[in-house]
């Protein structure tokens, strides 16, 4: 967990041991006398019997609280060695029966599969934690002496977790589409930046600015799909010079019209140069309020594109070039997200 971060290598090493130690009894007490008459005593008195018998407070602690969180409002681990058990059961548990197709179906989950990740997802946003879960999953088969066989059963259990978020973070008053959109990305799987790039997003739509630049980015991709382009196949033109031979301006650092040509073609042109940069570099510092600005100085770019410019217009050469700027603008605002699954 984030709270391991400034301690020592023998700190760590300390940690580590403690829980491994206790993820070897936490289970110790499901065969004694005592659980089995009394079931909801599964992990407290594992506790009790931990620390009857010496073993250090960390690893009690974890033997007793690696089931929570069991249901809505029950407390969230925070101490490092019972928030590593009680996430490794859990992903262990879920690893296993999906490998095994044995998902929940319909209302029907008698494995609380669906409970085991809400108690992830809480765990995990809860300490800020920055785990991949494709890797997590991977490795919680690996170390049962299996390996997910299907790649589809690691797909299927990221799409489970993407379910059960919406539910988690719905009465939070999140939109389960904006979810929807950043999961379509792919390869976003750490759900702490995922969902500070879902706040994000959503701040950004509930703008003025992210409602104009949402509508320009659904009449791009309609403009494309109509055009044949539904899966990107346009060619795109490099390095993004007008047909004809477009040269600098040195004083505006931007290309400038060849006959013909539409200014507002090089006023969008200019405006992709800019803000593509600015957005990447801002993703990948993990600054998303400051990507979602980046774009969105593209509104008024885009919005004098479709005033004053015929894509598809008779001349293939100016048809292509003018696809290929929709090409760019799409993917240029799907950086953030797959603007096609935001509603509205």
């Amino acid at each position: 967990p984030s709270t391991g971060s400034g301690l020592t290598v023998e700190e760590k090493a300390d940690l580590a041991a403690q829980a491994e130690r206790a993820a070897r009894l936490c289970k110790a007490d499901l065969v004694t006398g005592m659980v089995g008459e009394f079931p909801e005593l599964q992990g407290i008195m594992g506790g009790y019997y931990a620390r009857a018998q010496g073993e250090p407070d960390a690893v009690a602690d974890a033997v007793r609280d690696h089931y929570k969180p069991v249901g809505q409002g029950d407390d969230v681990p925070t101490a490092p060695v019972t928030v590593a058990v009680s996430l490794a059961d859990k992903l262990d548990t879920l690893s296993a029966f999906f490998a095994h197709d044995m998902a929940p179906t319909g209302s029907k989950d008698p494995f609380a599969l669906r409970r085991a990740v809400l108690g992830v997802i809480a765990t995990i946003v809860s300490n800020d934690l920055r785990l991949p879960l494709s890797a997590a999953f991977r490795f919680a088969r690996k170390s049962t002496g299996g390996e997910i066989e299907r790649t589809s059963a690691r797909h299927d259990l990221l799409d489970f977790f993407a379910d059960r978020l919406k539910v988690q973070q719905r009465e939070a008053g999140v939109r389960h589409d904006l979810i929807d959109a950043v999961f379509a990305l792919g390869g976003e799987d750490d759900l702490v930046r995922l969902l500070a790039r879902v706040k994000a997003l959503q701040a950004f739509v509930a703008t003025q600015e992210g409602a104009d630049l949402l509508a320009g980015y659904k009449r791009a991709a309609n403009i494309l799909k109509s055009s044949g382009d539904a899966k990107g196949t346009v060619p795109r033109e490099a390095p993004w010079t007008v047909p004809g031979g477009a040269v600098e301006d040195s004083a505006s650092n931007g290309t400038v019209p060849k006959k013909g040509q539409s200014p507002a073609e090089v006023q969008l042109l200019n405006a992709l140069n800019t803000a593509e940069p600015l957005a990447a570099s801002a993703i990948e510092a993990e600054q998303f309020e400051d990507a979602m600005a980046a774009l969105a100085s593209l509104r008024t770019p885009i919005d004098a594109f479709f005033d004053g410019v015929m894509v598809n217009d008779p001349d293939p050469e100016k048809r292509a070039f003018r696809v290929g700027l929709l090409t760019r603008f799409r993917d240029a605002v799907c950086q953030v997200a797959d603007f096609s699954r935001i509603e509205g």
